[in-house]
């Protein structure tokens, strides 16, 4: 969910670009508990991979059925940055040094496999028309699409397969990005149309990560490591092309009229505007103002109070701007303040129990748009709940000494404040408690401080906005805690994340709906803890959280994964490595009455062009320039 310059930030809050490659959705109504020993279809070459139920659509699909298959072709596309980025001085998004566009990902480059969005878990062949997984899961292969071309005109072969793979795991390649190839040995040609990628141990999650691997020509930036490809013009398979660059604040796109995939099924009906033109904004503010003022197109907001109070006014009563919460069926992840464990006044476990009952979430959420987050699953079967079941408490026991007691109770539920009129009163009170445990007394002056008589002081860092955790900061006040809301350059703050220095910083760390271990193991592997730019922004290092995310990865049935998830998540939330905030169903967006729009909703989706591959962007991939309509939308 890595610190990379590309950062996936929707609105004000943070979102690395943990790519999220292996995109397993998974809508758990009715499969939970099948416990299937044939995940996926092996030893035949299929159009699709589907782990734990078929596919949708049947080989000879014509078009998925969110699109609109006769949209017309045409029109501009203005938009603004999806995210905190407010520059932009590179065209490779893969590397950690730099800010590439984030629409380079979505709009230029393409991977074997592309994932639907109205169906829990199915990837179609994109550059493949084909692939094979071994009975064994030892390996999967990809036939090339015959057709398949790079925007120099040059065709997509296994050789470039290969070396994209090659380059992916090269140095100062984002953390994000290396970790979920992990699981694969290597990648070999077969023949002139197919290549193979041989797995180090049988895995679902390297499979599907080998079939969201990003593929771009051999000949980008002349074979050089990708570190040092920067202003090289993308040689890419996807449907735009650069088309006017002004660094830092301004890219533009065009689509390719000969881009390979047009016609094809799994591309019908995408991809409908001619032109796609990004700026870049300073700030929230400034931005909300430049939609306002028709500067570009759809916006999506991440803030509630915002949502209902500025998303507002003659425009939008008139109709000439839409506003909906568009309702999704993703999973969320965790949106969290994430300690920084490095530090040593955050290793105790009492502190950060301590420190999360002052945050009051029923303050915060006054106008009811989000949802509590008790779990790094939130909104899905995966979610811990109740008591430990006995294949749970297997997984637990080798571990015990390891873990928090809590670990064997029933799942994590954050302190609430709204219980009875003196909830926050109590909620403070076992606070100082269990600050008073770990060595932390309120002085004569009135300052939390150790036996040493260091004051207790946490800084919250942020990129955009201070002032927005007032109750936070008064409650820890309460508490003699000195806490600070440093607002700092964009430049600055990517450094700092990079470098893990910071004491308190909001992660959110995505959507998805089914576990997969690559995104796990960059968010709390132990070998991610001192990696420059990992996405370990806590600094976990557990044998306990290590051995669960194997599991997971080892995970042959639904049953399995459950389990082994409900393990983990109880795992993490008990140790409190983080004070969890809250998640979403919805993607509020405001958007100019520009657009014809697809009959059929996807289920899946993001709004922004934020890179996720779990994740589409239905919005600007399927949407059209209305103003060119001439016959209806078919269903």
């Amino acid at each position: 969910m890595s610190i990379s310059p590309n950062f996936s930030l929707p609105g004000d809050r943070l979102k690395p670009t943990i790519l999220r490659w292996l995109g397993r959705l998974l809508v758990l109504c009715g499969v939970c508990g099948a416990a299937l020993a044939a995940p996926v279809p092996t030893g035949t070459w299929e159009h699709a991979l589907s782990a734990y139920q078929p596919p949708k659509y049947a080989k000879d699909y014509h078009h998925f059925e969110y699109v609109n298959p006769d949209a017309p072709k045409g029109g501009l596309l203005r938009l603004g940055n999806p995210d905190r980025r407010t520059s932009i001085d590179k065209l490779n998004p893969y590397t950690i040094k730099g800010v590439a566009p984030a629409a380079l990902q979505m709009f230029m480059f393409e991977t074997l496999g592309t994932f639907s969005m109205d169906e829990p878990q199915a990837m179609y062949g994109l550059l493949a028309e084909s692939m094979l997984v071994a009975p064994d899961l030892s390996s999967i292969s990809f036939r090339i699409h015959p057709l398949a071309r790079f925007n120099n005109g040059d065709p997509v072969t296994p050789e470039d397969v290969v070396d994209s793979f090659k380059r992916l795991n090269g140095k100062l390649v984002r953390p994000d990005i290396v970790a979920p190839l992990a699981g694969v040995a290597r990648v070999v040609v077969v023949d002139a149309h197919t290549v193979r990628f041989e797995l180090k141990e049988p895995s679902l999650d390297a499979l599907y990560s080998a079939g969201v691997m990003p593929v771009f020509s051999r000949k980008w930036g002349g074979g050089k490591p990708l570190a040092e490809v920067v202003e090289d013009q993308p040689i890419t398979s996807g449907p735009y092309t650069i088309a006017n660059l002004q660094m830092p604040s301004r890219i533009e796109f065009k689509r390719n009229p000969d881009y390979w995939a047009r016609d094809l099924s799994v591309r019908r009906g995408h991809f409908n505007f001619d032109r796609i033109a990004y700026r870049m904004y300073k700030d929230n503010d400034v931005k909300r103002e430049a939609f306002k003022a028709g500067e570009f197109y759809i916006t999506r907001e991440i803030s509630a109070r915002a949502f209902v109070r500025a998303h507002k006014g003659a425009k939008w009563d008139d109709g000439r701007i839409g506003k909906k919460a568009w309702q999704i069926e993703t999973g969320s992840m965790l949106q969290a303040f994430d300690f920084n464990l490095r530090r040593p006044k955050f290793q105790d476990i009492r502190v950060r129990e301590a420190i999360m009952h002052a945050w009051d979430f029923e303050a915060y959420n006054r106008l009811g748009t989000f949802y509590r987050a008790n779990s790094i699953f939130n909104n899905t079967a995966f979610a811990a709940s109740g008591e430990p079941t006995a294949g749970e408490l297997k997984l637990l026991e080798p571990f015990r000494a390891q873990l928090p007691k809590a670990v064997f109770g029933p799942a994590f539920k954050a302190p609430r404040h709204d219980t009875h009129p003196h909830a926050t009163r109590d909620n403070l009170k076992h606070a100082a408690q269990l600050l008073a445990q770990a060595g932390w007394n309120v002085a004569a002056d009135g300052v939390l401080r150790n036996a040493q008589g260091d004051p207790f002081t946490i800084e919250y860092m942020e990129a955009q906005e201070v002032g927005r955790n007032p109750e936070f900061e008064r409650n820890l006040k309460k508490l003699g805690i000195q806490y600070n809301e440093r607002l700092v350059d964009f430049s600055l703050y990517r450094r700092r994340l990079e470098s893990f220095d910071y004491d308190l910083v909001i992660i959110v760390e995505g959507k998805f709906t089914l576990p997969n271990a690559g995104d796990l193991r960059s968010l709390y592997g132990s070998a991610e803890v001192d990696v420059p730019g990992g996405s370990n922004y806590r600094g976990v290092k557990s044998p306990a959280v290590d051995a669960l995310i194997e599991r997971i990865a080892a995970a042959s049935t639904m049953d399995e994964l459950l389990t082994a998830s409900h393990a983990l998540d109880r795992v993490v939330m008990w140790n409190h490595w983080q004070i969890p905030q809250l998640f979403t169903k919805t993607e509020p967006t405001s958007y100019w009455n520009k657009f014809g729009i697809p009959k059929v909703q996807a289920r899946y989706f993001q709004i922004d062009s934020i890179p996720d591959e779990h994740s589409l962007p239905w919005p600007l991939w399927t949407w059209w320039d209305k103003s060119l309509d001439t016959k209806p939308a078919t269903p």
